[in-house]
């Protein structure tokens, strides 16, 4: 169950990354008009989720 788990974690946090690269257009001209995506804190939060997950 355990490799199940951060191999889910794992492929959410690859998602998440090609979905910042994807977005990087938008987030650029959204920010421009002072809205801020959140993708940053998506992408922090998966990948600190997926290294407490490491076997020690």
């Amino acid at each position: 169950m355990g490799r199940l788990h951060r191999a889910t974690l794992f492929a959410l946090y690859q998602l998440t990354l090609v979905a910042g690269i994807a977005l990087l257009p938008l987030a650029l001209l959204t920010r421009r008009f002072g809205v801020q995506l959140p993708v940053d804190r998506a992408i922090l939060g998966l990948k600190e989720r997926y290294e407490q997950t490491q076997p020690a």
